[in-house]
């Protein structure tokens, strides 16, 4: 499961946008909490943003690397990097951020998981999720951005091998990690000015978006992950990834819940009525894959859960809803409105 988590890919509205999307600040009239009309117009505006499919750059003038700096990778090595003109991020939700910083120009490919339409016309490195150290070379990146999950093993050591820096990121797989993968893209590249400026700009949008949150609502969510043609039906529990998303959202992870202590289990009747779930969080290619809704309450359990009997089902597209990039406040806005909908 790793590689179908590894981030599939992730940007935001500016605070300006999304806040003047809640008519004044999203407080009821008589001051009691958001109203439901500032939560719903919140979530129309994310997403039309995420409709776009496209990223919204840090405002002002692209900021300009200073470099050499030497920073620390993931796997355990110290790497310098000297020049940042061809940056080649091999992460989705990387890519997003490189492209926020307003260095999106000096992209030179795209891992599969970078799905947004700004890297639309880049070469793409990878096949399925494993990166062709070849592909790689033929574009003569400065620096290449990479994550623990990116494989095999043996492509990275070739890139290193041919003099191409390598710096190594852990995953996101929680909120808190946005700030802190930006933080480290952003010194890997000599834009740390520019990288503090984009998590005040997410740290704002993320406490606008959960402010919004209906005081009382604490729905059970089920993040399920299908895959109907390779017959792949998995509830997500702790560490899924979704969870944290859930939990920004005000709703309770119903597989954690139900003591799922694996971020992913194997879907049975039993593990459905363990977490009995209210809302239904799916990726929208897991949920094309079983048919849509009509097909999902066909699988077994599904339809004895309130969210199969009320047809309680949000879906989010694949690129986004993990990347756990500067896109993720958008996220938790749908998700806001849709999973404490009445």
């Amino acid at each position: 499961m790793s590689a179908s988590r590894r981030r599939l890919a992730a940007l935001g509205l500016t605070l300006a946008l999304l806040t003047g999307a809640c008519g004044g600040g999203g407080s009821a009239p008589d001051g009691s909490g958001p109203s439901a009309d500032s939560a719903s117009a919140r979530a129309a505006a994310a997403g039309k943003q995420l409709a776009r499919n496209t990223i919204t750059p840090l405002a002002g003038a692209a900021p300009t690397p200073k470099l050499p700096v030497t920073v620390d990778s993931s796997d355990g090595r110290k790497v310098t990097v000297e020049d940042a003109s061809r940056i080649l991020p091999l992460n989705g939700g990387v890519a997003e951020i490189v492209f926020t910083l307003g260095l999106g120009d000096r992209v030179v490919g795209r891992d599969i998981t970078a799905t947004f339409a700004e890297a639309g016309k880049l070469p793409q490195v990878t096949k399925a999720h494993d990166v062709s150290a070849e592909s790689v070379l033929s574009l003569r990146p400065s620096v290449v951005l990479a994550d623990t999950d990116t494989g095999p093993k043996e492509a990275l050591e070739q890139i290193r091998g041919a003099g191409v820096p390598v710096v190594v990121l852990d995953p996101a797989t929680k909120l808190s990690d946005v700030t802190t993968r930006t933080t480290r893209v952003a010194e890997a590249l000599g834009v740390p000015d520019a990288g503090r400026a984009l998590n005040r700009r997410m740290n704002g949008e993320l406490a606008a978006a959960r402010a919004a949150v209906p005081e009382g609502s604490r729905p059970k969510v089920a993040f399920l992950y299908l895959r109907g043609s390779a017959a792949v039906y998995l509830i997500g529990g702790r560490g899924s990834g979704a969870d944290s998303l859930i939990e920004a959202a005000g709703a309770v992870d119903a597989g954690t819940a139900a003591g799922l202590d694996k971020p992913f289990t194997p879907i049975t009747t039993e593990a459905l009525a363990a977490a009995r779930p209210d809302v239904i969080l799916m990726m929208s290619k897991g949920l094309e894959s079983v048919g849509g809704i009509d097909g999902l309450v066909k699988i077994p359990g599904i339809a004895q859960t309130p969210a199969g009997l009320n047809r309680r089902v949000v879906a989010v597209e694949d690129g986004v809803l993990l990347g756990y990039g500067p896109r993720t406040p958008l996220v938790i806005d749908v998700l806001v409105d849709r999973i404490h909908a009445r």
